[in-house]
Protein backbone atom coordinates (compact mmCIF):
# COMPACT_ATOMS: atom_id res chain seq x y z
CA UNK A 1 0.00 0.00 0.00
CA UNK A 2 1.43 3.12 -0.92
CA UNK A 3 1.33 6.39 1.43
CA UNK A 4 -0.27 9.36 0.03
CA UNK A 5 1.34 12.35 -0.08
CA UNK A 6 1.43 14.84 3.51
CA UNK A 7 -0.31 18.03 2.53
CA UNK A 8 1.81 20.66 4.55
CA UNK A 9 -0.57 23.15 4.76
CA UNK A 10 -1.22 24.61 8.22
CA UNK A 11 2.33 23.03 8.96
CA UNK A 12 4.83 25.31 10.68
CA UNK A 13 8.70 25.55 9.90
CA UNK A 14 11.46 27.13 11.87
CA UNK A 15 14.43 27.65 9.91
CA UNK A 16 17.38 28.72 11.43
CA UNK A 17 19.81 31.56 9.51
CA UNK A 18 17.28 31.78 7.34
CA UNK A 19 17.39 35.45 5.97
CA UNK A 20 19.97 34.64 2.97
CA UNK A 21 21.90 31.30 0.63
CA UNK A 22 20.40 28.41 1.58
CA UNK A 23 18.20 28.88 4.38
CA UNK A 24 16.45 31.42 2.39
CA UNK A 25 16.13 28.91 -0.80
CA UNK A 26 14.21 26.34 1.99
CA UNK A 27 12.27 29.43 3.29
CA UNK A 28 10.88 29.74 -0.23
CA UNK A 29 10.29 26.12 -0.97
CA UNK A 30 8.31 25.37 2.01
CA UNK A 31 6.41 28.16 1.88
CA UNK A 32 5.28 27.62 -1.75
CA UNK A 33 4.20 24.23 -0.02
CA UNK A 34 1.60 25.54 2.10
CA UNK A 35 3.48 25.58 5.04
CA UNK A 36 3.53 28.65 7.28
CA UNK A 37 7.29 29.64 8.16
CA UNK A 38 9.19 31.29 11.07
CA UNK A 39 12.51 32.89 9.98
CA UNK A 40 15.62 33.25 12.62
CA UNK A 41 18.27 35.82 11.88
CA UNK A 42 20.64 37.32 14.08
CA UNK A 43 22.21 40.32 12.46
CA UNK A 44 20.53 39.97 8.63
CA UNK A 45 17.35 42.14 9.62
CA UNK A 46 17.06 43.43 6.30
CA UNK A 47 17.00 40.38 4.02
CA UNK A 48 14.80 38.94 6.56
CA UNK A 49 12.52 41.36 6.09
CA UNK A 50 12.58 41.41 2.32
CA UNK A 51 12.16 38.33 1.91
CA UNK A 52 9.16 38.07 4.62
CA UNK A 53 7.37 40.78 2.27
CA UNK A 54 8.15 38.76 -0.81
CA UNK A 55 6.97 35.64 1.11
CA UNK A 56 4.13 37.41 2.39
CA UNK A 57 2.81 38.54 -1.26
CA UNK A 58 1.68 35.40 -2.23
CA UNK A 59 0.16 34.83 1.41
CA UNK A 60 -0.51 36.56 3.59
CA UNK A 61 -0.27 36.43 7.52
CA UNK A 62 2.03 33.19 7.09
CA UNK A 63 5.83 34.20 7.52
CA UNK A 64 7.17 35.37 11.07
CA UNK A 65 10.83 36.85 12.00
CA UNK A 66 12.86 36.05 15.51
CA UNK A 67 15.64 37.50 15.77
CA UNK A 68 18.30 35.70 18.39
CA UNK A 69 22.10 35.06 19.23
CA UNK A 70 22.04 31.34 19.29
CA UNK A 71 25.01 31.46 21.56
CA UNK A 72 23.02 32.49 23.83
CA UNK A 73 21.85 30.04 26.22
CA UNK A 74 18.66 31.56 27.00
CA UNK A 75 17.67 31.93 23.15
CA UNK A 76 16.49 28.19 22.34
CA UNK A 77 14.01 28.25 24.69
CA UNK A 78 13.24 31.82 23.77
CA UNK A 79 12.94 30.80 19.98
CA UNK A 80 10.84 27.95 20.90
CA UNK A 81 8.16 29.35 23.46
CA UNK A 82 7.97 32.52 20.08
CA UNK A 83 6.55 29.50 17.48
CA UNK A 84 4.50 28.13 20.07
CA UNK A 85 2.47 31.48 20.40
CA UNK A 86 2.67 32.23 16.83
CA UNK A 87 2.17 29.28 15.11
CA UNK A 88 0.51 27.39 17.44
CA UNK A 89 2.62 23.75 16.57
CA UNK A 90 5.95 23.45 15.45
CA UNK A 91 6.14 20.71 13.00
CA UNK A 92 9.78 20.52 11.64
CA UNK A 93 12.90 22.79 12.86
CA UNK A 94 15.46 23.18 10.25
CA UNK A 95 19.68 23.58 12.34
CA UNK A 96 20.83 26.00 9.20
CA UNK A 97 22.67 28.61 10.91
CA UNK A 98 26.35 28.61 10.09
CA UNK A 99 29.46 30.11 10.91
CA UNK A 100 32.25 29.15 7.99
CA UNK A 101 35.77 30.17 7.90
CA UNK A 102 39.38 28.86 7.93
CA UNK A 103 41.02 28.22 11.31
CA UNK A 104 44.48 27.11 10.78
CA UNK A 105 46.25 24.97 13.83
CA UNK A 106 48.93 27.65 13.96
CA UNK A 107 46.68 30.62 14.75
CA UNK A 108 43.33 28.83 16.02
CA UNK A 109 41.99 30.42 18.40
CA UNK A 110 39.75 29.68 21.74
CA UNK A 111 36.96 32.47 20.65
CA UNK A 112 36.68 30.96 17.28
CA UNK A 113 36.45 27.33 18.90
CA UNK A 114 33.44 28.56 20.56
CA UNK A 115 31.84 30.45 17.48
CA UNK A 116 32.27 27.24 15.36
CA UNK A 117 31.01 24.53 17.44
CA UNK A 118 28.41 27.06 19.02
CA UNK A 119 26.82 27.69 15.96
CA UNK A 120 27.21 24.51 14.44
CA UNK A 121 26.94 21.94 16.99
CA UNK A 122 26.09 23.32 20.28
CA UNK A 123 22.99 25.25 18.77
CA UNK A 124 21.56 22.70 16.71
CA UNK A 125 21.33 20.56 20.13
CA UNK A 126 20.10 22.79 22.30
CA UNK A 127 17.38 24.03 19.94
CA UNK A 128 16.72 20.63 19.57
CA UNK A 129 15.94 19.47 22.95
CA UNK A 130 13.90 22.86 22.96
CA UNK A 131 11.87 22.00 20.36
CA UNK A 132 11.28 18.23 21.04
CA UNK A 133 7.99 18.66 23.09
CA UNK A 134 6.13 20.30 20.53
CA UNK A 135 7.74 18.56 17.79
CA UNK A 136 6.97 15.47 19.46
CA UNK A 137 3.02 16.39 19.29
CA UNK A 138 2.84 16.60 15.85
CA UNK A 139 5.07 13.73 15.05
CA UNK A 140 7.36 16.16 13.45
CA UNK A 141 11.11 15.99 12.30
CA UNK A 142 14.29 18.01 12.21
CA UNK A 143 16.31 18.47 9.75
CA UNK A 144 20.63 19.51 10.15
CA UNK A 145 22.75 21.15 7.65
CA UNK A 146 25.83 19.15 7.80
CA UNK A 147 28.57 19.54 5.58
CA UNK A 148 30.50 16.81 3.22
CA UNK A 149 33.63 17.39 4.96
CA UNK A 150 32.53 16.12 8.08
CA UNK A 151 33.72 12.81 6.90
CA UNK A 152 36.85 14.69 5.31
CA UNK A 153 38.15 17.76 6.79
CA UNK A 154 38.79 20.77 4.73
CA UNK A 155 42.47 21.72 4.58
CA UNK A 156 42.79 24.90 6.92
CA UNK A 157 39.05 24.13 8.45
CA UNK A 158 40.06 21.73 11.23
CA UNK A 159 37.34 23.49 14.09
CA UNK A 160 34.61 23.54 11.50
CA UNK A 161 34.96 20.21 10.03
CA UNK A 162 35.13 18.82 13.73
CA UNK A 163 32.07 21.04 14.42
CA UNK A 164 30.09 19.55 11.07
CA UNK A 165 31.32 16.10 11.81
CA UNK A 166 29.64 16.27 15.96
CA UNK A 167 26.63 17.73 14.00
CA UNK A 168 26.85 14.34 11.47
CA UNK A 169 26.49 12.28 15.08
CA UNK A 170 24.02 15.02 16.43
CA UNK A 171 21.75 13.63 13.22
CA UNK A 172 22.20 9.97 14.28
CA UNK A 173 21.94 10.40 17.76
CA UNK A 174 18.97 12.46 17.64
CA UNK A 175 17.43 10.34 15.71
CA UNK A 176 17.74 7.40 18.31
CA UNK A 177 16.99 9.81 21.50
CA UNK A 178 13.54 11.15 19.92
CA UNK A 179 12.06 8.56 17.76
CA UNK A 180 9.78 6.94 17.20
CA UNK A 181 7.68 10.60 17.80
CA UNK A 182 10.37 12.79 15.68
CA UNK A 183 12.34 11.62 12.92
CA UNK A 184 16.38 13.89 12.07
CA UNK A 185 17.55 14.05 8.98
CA UNK A 186 20.63 15.73 7.76
CA UNK A 187 22.03 17.30 4.43
CA UNK A 188 25.69 17.01 3.48
CA UNK A 189 25.85 20.00 0.60
CA UNK A 190 28.81 19.67 -1.90
CA UNK A 191 29.76 23.04 -4.00
CA UNK A 192 26.17 24.94 -3.48
CA UNK A 193 27.59 28.55 -3.10
CA UNK A 194 30.68 29.63 -2.93
CA UNK A 195 32.41 31.15 0.24
CA UNK A 196 31.84 34.38 0.66
CA UNK A 197 35.14 35.45 0.96
CA UNK A 198 35.87 33.88 -2.15
CA UNK A 199 38.15 32.06 -4.09
CA UNK A 200 40.18 32.22 -7.58
CA UNK A 201 38.92 31.16 -10.52
CA UNK A 202 41.52 28.21 -11.38
CA UNK A 203 40.41 26.92 -7.63
CA UNK A 204 36.92 27.00 -8.53
CA UNK A 205 37.82 25.04 -11.53
CA UNK A 206 39.91 22.40 -9.58
CA UNK A 207 37.18 21.89 -7.22
CA UNK A 208 34.34 21.43 -9.55
CA UNK A 209 37.01 19.12 -11.53
CA UNK A 210 36.59 16.71 -8.34
CA UNK A 211 32.92 16.13 -9.03
CA UNK A 212 31.61 13.58 -10.89
CA UNK A 213 28.77 16.35 -12.31
CA UNK A 214 31.52 18.95 -12.79
CA UNK A 215 29.68 21.45 -11.80
CA UNK A 216 28.16 23.32 -8.58
CA UNK A 217 24.31 23.29 -7.45
CA UNK A 218 22.18 25.56 -6.12
CA UNK A 219 20.34 26.64 -3.00
CA UNK A 220 17.42 25.12 -4.54
CA UNK A 221 18.57 21.52 -5.19
CA UNK A 222 19.13 21.75 -1.06
CA UNK A 223 15.42 22.88 -0.66
CA UNK A 224 14.09 20.23 -2.79
CA UNK A 225 16.03 17.44 -1.12
CA UNK A 226 14.67 18.64 2.36
CA UNK A 227 11.49 18.91 0.64
CA UNK A 228 11.64 14.95 0.68
CA UNK A 229 13.22 14.04 3.67
CA UNK A 230 10.31 16.08 5.42
CA UNK A 231 7.17 15.16 3.19
CA UNK A 232 8.22 12.30 1.13
CA UNK A 233 10.93 9.95 3.48
CA UNK A 234 8.33 8.50 6.03
CA UNK A 235 10.48 5.38 6.70
CA UNK A 236 13.85 7.25 6.74
CA UNK A 237 15.75 8.76 10.38
CA UNK A 238 19.26 9.24 11.40
CA UNK A 239 20.66 9.51 7.79
CA UNK A 240 22.40 12.13 6.14
CA UNK A 241 22.39 12.89 2.05
CA UNK A 242 25.03 13.99 0.56
CA UNK A 243 23.81 16.65 -2.21
CA UNK A 244 27.03 17.15 -3.94
CA UNK A 245 27.33 15.98 -7.47
CA UNK A 246 29.34 13.15 -6.63
CA UNK A 247 32.02 15.41 -5.23
CA UNK A 248 32.82 12.80 -2.12
CA UNK A 249 33.43 9.97 -4.84
CA UNK A 250 37.01 11.54 -5.53
CA UNK A 251 39.37 9.58 -3.52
Amino acid sequence: MTQSRVDLAGKSALITGAAHRIGAAIACQLHAEGMDIVLHYRNSKEAAERLKQALEADRPNSVWLLQANLHQPDSYQHLISEVEAKCSRLDLLVNNASSFYPTPVESASHAQWDDLIGSNLKAPFFLSQAAAPLLRKTEGCIINLVDIHARRPLKNYPIYSVAKAGNAMLVKSLARELGPKVRVNGIAPGVILWPEQGLSEQQRETILDRTALKRAGTPEDIARTLLFLYRDAHYVTGQIIAVDGGRTLQQ
